[in-house]
Formats: structure tokens, C-alpha cells, sequence
């Protein structure tokens, strides 16, 4: 029971991580960074609240919401990294700061001594007030995002974005889509690695 107990945790983690990145672009493009980021701290706030809050009330300890950010936060990074290693600037992906709106959770849902629908009211508030202004700060620390777009342009943009004479994206250009797709792919094999252990665990 408990192996099985320490797996699920493992496929909700990658789970809701995938389920936030996938709720629109998770990472912010400098060359189109202050176009889309009142989309973005729509649409990600309310999933990092969601996947954080369902991760925490399923373990009910106080921590894992900041667990499940940094986790989204390695995989930003590995995106980050992924897109460098094409020739694009260090500065071409800014890191979303997801980890101390978690850690607003973790405390409300800890000051108000594990009391979910106070986590969910005011921890989730906290998530939507202090989101946006986080990553407008780190916005703000980045160099012209005119001069990232003229000198780096991306193999795909956003619809709103596309030019008057539009390229053919290709879709798997993009080392983000490729790491979304293969960590959703792996989700399989430990889901039935679970099931198995599972098994196992009962025969011993």
C-alpha cells in the first residue's frame, strides 16, 4: 500500500504538471512576453491553484504545494535549457515564478490548521493576487523583447501573432512539445508499474 501510495503521488505530480502547462504557453517568450501575460496569469494562476490545491489535500501535509511548484519550476527550466541549446539567448525564456505563491498556499493551508476550504478561499486568493505580480517583476529584469524578436525568431508563434504572409509551423520543432508529449507518454508505464508493485506488495 504504500509503494502504490508514493507512485500515485508520483503520476498526480506529473499529471497536474502537465495538465498547467498545457492550459496555454507555460513559459513566457520575451518577444511576446507582455502581449500574452495577462492570458497567462489567467489561465496559470488558476491551474497552479487547482493542481496545487488537489495535490496538497491528497497528501494533507503542508509543503507539498511548494513540492508540486518547484516541480513545474524543473520543468520550466529544462525547456529553458532546451531552447538554448538551439542557439537561442539565455534570456529568450523567463522563468515563471510559480514557488512563492505555492508557498502562500502551504502556509494559509498550515496557519488555518489544514482547513481545506480556507486553503481553497484564501490560499487560492493569495495564488490569483500575488501570481501576476511576481512574474511582472520578473519581467521586468529582462532585456528589450523588440530586439529578442527581430534577432530570434521562433519556428512557431501565437495565432494573434502570426505574420501577413504566415510560415508553416511545424509543431515539433519545439523541445517543449516534445517534452510535454513524452512525459505524458511515460505517465502509462508508471501507472502500470504502480498497478503491478501494487500486486506484489500484497502477494509479499
Amino acid at each position: 500500500r504504500r509503494t502504490t501510495h508514493y507512485l500515485f503521488i508520483v503520476v498526480v505530480a506529473v499529471n497536474s504538471t502537465l495538465l498547467t502547462i498545457n492550459a496555454g504557453d507555460y513559459i513566457f517568450y520575451t518577444d511576446w512576453a507582455w502581449t500574452s501575460f495577462v492570458v497567462f496569469s489567467i489561465s496559470q494562476s488558476t491551474m497552479l491553484a487547482v493542481g496545487a490545491v488537489y495535490y496538497m489535500l491528497f497528501t494533507g501535509v503542508p509543503g507539498t504545494a511548494t513540492y508540486y511548484a518547484t516541480i513545474m519550476t524543473i520543468y520550466t527550466w529544462v525547456a529553458k535549457g532546451a531552447w538554448f541549446a538551439l542557439g537561442y539567448p539565455y534570456d529568450f525564456i523567463v522563468v515563471p515564478v510559480w514557488i512563492p505563491s505555492a508557498m502562500l498556499l502551504d502556509l494559509t493551508y498550515w496557519a488555518t490548521r489544514r482547513n481545506k476550504h480556507a486553503a481553497i478561499l484564501i490560499g487560492g486568493s493569495l495564488i490569483g493576487l500575488s501570481f501576476p505580480l511576481f512574474n511582472m517583476v520578473n519581467l521586468l529584469l529582462i532585456r528589450d523583447p523588440l530586439e529578442i524578436a527581430f534577432k530570434y525568431p521562433r519556428p512557431t508563434l501565437p495565432a494573434y501573432m502570426t505574420p501577413i504572409e504566415p510560415q508553416v509551423g511545424k509543431f515539433y520543432n519545439s523541445p517543449v512539445a516534445l517534452g510535454s508529449g513524452a512525459g505524458a507518454v511515460l505517465t502509462v508505464p508508471i501507472t502500470a508499474l504502480g498497478a503491478k508493485l501494487n500486486t506484489w506488495t500484497y502477494r509479499w
